[in-house]
């Protein structure tokens, strides 16, 4: 009965963990959203491999990725690893976002162009993009399935940082607006999720693959110019 989606043991304890992707090849530094085409990088493929490696003695039955190239092909590794396929669901994708194809910065980019500034009216819905509360509601239904999939195992659930901090933030009970460059969500890190039945008891975050990100993509490094990760990534 522990399986089942409609008689769960309130005492029993299954574990989802959200993944971040992995670096993306990227070379002209644009804000890339939902737009198909942008894979990871070599470094990228090392950092879910790292992830692989760091879960191999987990008891992972579910693999599950956003439908972007960038998730599925960090959610491969560990999937075949685990001898998995890669589920999909589309309400771990990344946010909608006005600027998606643009660069994106202070003095260049798109906030060169007055024409774009009217976006910037209100970061609390926010106003560029997906509002906070609806992120919120996708992702929080993406868990409780990737949850009841793997009752009483784990589950990765392979997404893309502002959904998964939204989330977290939710969870943890903050306000959903925040400056994006304290977000605690690096490349490949894992935010995890312990419930015990159909109620969050504890959320735990780890970089397993920390020594592979670059410097200036840390919190307190420096950042590139029109790297555009103000929105997401």
């Amino acid at each position: 009965m522990s399986n089942s989606l409609n008689a769960a043991d309130p005492d029993e304890l299954t574990v989802v963990h959200v993944m971040r992707h992995g670096e993306v090849h990227n070379p002209d530094g644009v804000l890339y959203g939902r737009r198909p085409g942008y894979h990871l990088s070599d470094l990228g493929v090392r950092m879910a491999e790292r992830v692989a490696e760091h879960l191999a003695d987990r008891d992972i039955t579910l693999v599950v990725a956003s439908p972007l190239e960038r998730a599925q092909e960090t959610a491969a590794p560990l999937a075949k690893a685990k001898g998995l396929d890669v589920a999909t669901d589309i309400r771990l994708i990344e946010a909608a976002n006005i600027f998606e194809g643009k660069t994106f910065g202070v003095g260049d980019g798109a906030l060169r162009k007055p024409a774009n500034w009217k976006y910037l009216t209100n970061p609390f819905r926010p106003s560029w993009g997906e509002p906070y509360v609806d992120q919120v509601v996708r992702m929080t239904g993406a868990l409780a399935k990737a949850r009841d999939l793997a009752r009483g195992h784990e589950a990765v659930c392979v997404s893309h940082q502002l959904p998964i901090w939204i989330l977290r933030s939710f969870v943890e009970g903050r306000r959903l607006w925040h400056d994006p460059r304290r977000r605690q969500c690096t490349l490949a890190s894992l935010t995890t999720f312990t419930y015990r039945g159909d109620r969050i008891v504890s959320v735990g975050y780890s970089e397993p693959a920390r020594d592979l990100v670059p410097a200036h993509l840390l919190p307190g490094g420096k950042p590139q110019p029109g790297a555009g990760k103000a929105f997401g990534a």
